[in-house]
């Protein structure tokens, strides 16, 4: 037998252990061995059967590589046959998070136990996919329709307790006792002569849904924002309504194969699972290996209580770091702190937290108005006015105040830190850390190395962000970094367009259509117009200045680009159309026909041509990279990939032989990239182009 699975005999209970690091995912050498075990077991003296994982976690999921290829040895079917036909009880024993593939299996179980730390779910559709052994058909014959819809859309993992709740658990068992507790509980079994309970015979939670199906539709309507665009949770839906729907859990099971082999085959989930891995490949950086030292970070400062200082401090109260807020005057202190308990309240309000981790949260923060009292912080973050000389000025009093060891971060969006680094005597612990408003949600963090910055504060920066469960993708220097200075392309070219005879909506209906979010216009509006502009400096010189003039702000004044009602709701502004044409008169342009290819194209395929750019000069590791900052900070629909996985799908000879012909008609912003050129002469992609091997 394979050494991953081992089988031993406890007096009567037969105990099969899965030792595979990391994570016990259900290869082929976990899959043969306990089909094996199972085999063996039924001719043994035992009289029920075990199932426990070592290391950190029952088993987490199957093992995605295999997708899309030859499944060798056992299939995880005949493995689920062998324990749910079992003529001893069989029970599953879960620590870590039962997952994907490791649930299914668990729901094969006769019975489960858990210790309290453990989570379980259903998580496929984060890959594009639906569970494709069972996890349809079988969850809602436990957990009833409803809760099995929630859970496997959202991909939810559910704390013991509320699984014990559910019936996904039967006994709870104490932390660090779970082979103990589970053999006990086998022991039980055997005793009380308890039956061999099959999930799949158990028909019962699935009447309510047959008596009312209109609770699918109705799902699909309160969810129809949430899931545009994606075909798995869709597909997951149909797994559970064939679950009611089907004759038999033979056929239902039969329909959930097929919906998750359309899937596995189609773009969407093979750009989702491309994601999965980028998001892992961005941790790996060549000259900051694996086992790089790093400082502890117990204290962290923040300077700025303002809406980007508030959100970053919540990030660390939240896994229970202390933070000393500073600010210059005691009202924004106040207004900052009281935006922060407000966050945390409607946290509450929705069932997130309870009124004594919002306090215990809140009792982690500690407001200042002496930078002094930054002295013991292992972590600095800078969050004020986005302007290199205040900026300077900040650092060059955070290196004369904080102690030695001390990394010393700025939130900038775009400016150069080796500048900012410069006026301080340790350069070394100087490091960028973009995060993204608002920044106790947004889950992208640009980790931004100077040329001085050292390793192990590049290493902790890394681990700092994963502790706040942050994606960190690392950049150089640049203006803009890697997200800003590929989005400007697109608002650059958005405003070209209106200005040439496209409509703001127009524009945001194509790019909306793609996938974002909202388009740039009516972000523009969200954000405020306003945004940085200085009304005495101010000369009518670009449509922004004109609807800042006119007091339209956006959102916040009931108009901008757009009108909005008092729900602010957004609708195309007749105002909007006149001004837009009476600039264009007096500038001397004439409106044309664009076409929504057009616009489509200038917007994505510039991005692209300067995410070629950022890879050539050496500013992202890699292009998956780039992506994952598209898809984690900007909007970029995970369907897609990113933009330069989207390059690669759609044929980098397109996208050239499109930026040329912009560039013939529109001018040199359109010059193509050199690599972008260099990789279609030589017939290769993004995905190819690797500085993995390269110092960064």
């Amino acid at each position: 037998m394979d050494k991953v699975v081992q089988l031993e005999i406890h007096d009567t209970i037969a105990v099969i252990t899965i030792n595979s690091p990391p994570v016990n995912a259900l290869s082929a050498d976990v899959r043969n061995g306990l089909f094996e075990s199972f085999q063996r077991v039924l001719v043994s003296d035992a009289q029920a059967v075990v199932l426990i994982c070592e290391g950190r976690t029952f088993i987490a999921g199957a093992d995605i590589t295999e997708f899309g290829g030859h499944i060798k040895g056992a299939g995880l079917s005949q493995v689920q046959e062998a324990m749910e036909n079992s003529s001893k009880p069989v029970i599953a024993a879960i620590h870590g998070t039962a997952l994907g593939g490791g649930l299914e299996l668990a729901l094969c179980a006769h019975y489960r136990v858990a210790m309290r730390s453990a989570k379980i779910g259903l998580p496929e559709v984060a890959l594009g996919l639906i569970p494709g052994a069972g996890g349809t058909q079988r969850l809602p014959r436990i957990v009833g329709v409803e809760k099995a819809l929630e859970m496997v859309t959202s991909g939810r993992h559910v704390p013991a307790q509320e699984a014990l709740a559910m019936g996904l658990v039967d006994e709870l068992v104490e932390e660090g006792k779970l082979k103990e507790g589970a053999i006990a509980f086998a022991c039980k079994v055997v005793a009380e002569g308890k039956p061999l309970v099959k999930i799949r015979q158990n028909n019962a939670k699935l009447e309510a849904a047959k008596r009312h199906p209109e609770i699918f539709d109705n799902f699909r309507k309160t969810n129809a924002r949430k899931f545009r665009g994606l075909l798995a949770p869709e597909y997951n839906i149909r797994g559970i309504e064939a679950a009611v729907s089907s004759a038999s859990f033979e056929g239902g099971l039969r329909f959930e194969q097929q919906l998750f082999t359309e899937l596995e085959r189609g773009p969407q989930s093979a750009a989702q699972r491309y994601h999965f891995f980028a998001e892992r490949r961005a941790r790996k950086i060549p000259d900051v290996p694996d086992g790089t030292p790093t400082r502890p970070i117990n204290k962290v400062g923040i300077l700025g209580a303002g809406t980007m200082g508030g959100g970053i401090a919540m990030n660390f109260a939240n896994v229970g770091i202390p933070v000393t807020i500073v600010e210059i005057k005691k009202e924004a202190l106040d207004r900052g702190f009281g935006v922060i308990r407000s966050n945390y309240e409607r946290t509450a309000a929705r069932g997130g937290l309870t009124p004594e981790q919002v306090n215990q949260r809140m009792g982690l923060l500690i407001g200042s108005l002496d930078m002094k009292d930054f002295a013991n912080c292992d972590l600095i973050i800078e969050a004020v006015f986005e302007r290199m000389d205040i900026k300077k000025q900040v650092f060059a009093r955070l290196d004369s105040t904080c102690k030695p060891g001390a990394i010393l971060a700025t939130n900038t969006s775009e400016l150069n830190i080796d500048e900012i680094a410069a006026v301080t005597k340790r350069p070394e612990d100087v490091i960028g850390l973009h995060f993204f408003s608002p920044a106790n949600v947004m889950k992208l963090l640009e980790v931004i190395r100077g040329e001085k910055t050292a390793k192990d504060v590049i290493a902790t920066s890394m681990k700092s962000a994963r502790t706040i469960g942050k994606v960190a993708v690392l950049a150089r220097v640049c203006y803009g970094f890697i997200g800003n200075r590929m989005l400007a392309q697109r608002e650059r070219e958005a405003k070209k367009l209106v200005l040439e005879g496209a409509s703001p909506w127009d524009v945001d209906q194509v790019l909306y259509d793609f996938g974002f979010p909202m388009g740039p216009f009516r972000m523009a509006d969200l954000a405020g117009l306003d945004l940085g502009w200085v009304s005495e400096e101010s000369t009518s010189s670009t449509l922004r200045e004109v609807f800042c003039e006119m007091g339209r702000f956006g959102q916040k004044t009931g108009a901008g680009y757009y009108d909005y009602d008092e729900n602010r709701n957004a609708k195309p502004s007749l105002i909007t159309e006149k001004i837009i044409s009476e600039f264009m008169a007096k500038s001397g342009m004439s409106p044309r026909k664009i076409s929504d290819g057009d616009v489509l194209e200038r917007c994505i395929y510039s991005m692209i041509n300067e995410g070629a750019k950022i890879l050539e000069e050496g500013k992202a590791l890699r292009a998956s990279d780039i992506d994952v900052v598209w898809v984690n900070g900007y909007g970029w629909p995970v369907y897609r990939g990113g933009p330069m996985y989207y390059a690669d799908q759609i044929g980098l000879d397109r996208v050239l032989a499109r930026m040329r012909e912009f560039q013939l008609s529109l001018g040199d912003e359109f010059k193509p990239a050199h690599l972008l050129e260099k990789l279609v002469a030589e017939d290769k992609t993004f995905a190819n182009f690797d500085q993995f091997q390269k110092t960064f």
